[in-house]
């Protein structure tokens, strides 16, 4: 994971959501519906990108499916934003969803 990418998480959803961390976590993606995963990619600075969630119906355990590749092409964004929201935002939330749910 990228150094400091969970407390990145935490102040991005806080900004959408004040209020909502749950003991300070971010909820489980895979809980979220697909407002919610178009919101958190706005309040990250993909306002543009947001958009491809929302068309492809992405909701939070969609989130959690998604390959490199699935971000790269099949939402069909530019590839600078498209790595970033890979790198930066999808695969951390789904190495955070998965420490969170092993037992």
């Amino acid at each position: 994971m990228v150094p400091g990418a969970v407390e990145k998480h935490r102040q991005t959803y806080s900004l959408i959501c004040p209020g909502l961390l749950e003991n300070g976590e971010l909820p489980d993606p895979a809980d979220w519906a697909v407002a919610d995963v178009v919101d958190y990619f706005k309040a990250a600075g993909f306002e543009e990108q947001a958009a491809a969630f929302k068309d492809q119906e992405i909701d939070g355990k969609s989130l959690l499916l998604m390959t490199r590749n699935d971000v790269l092409t099949g939402l069909s964004i530019k590839l600078g934003p498209a790595l970033k929201i890979y790198e930066y935002h999808v695969k951390p939330l789904q190495t955070q969803h998965l420490k969170n749910n092993v037992s």
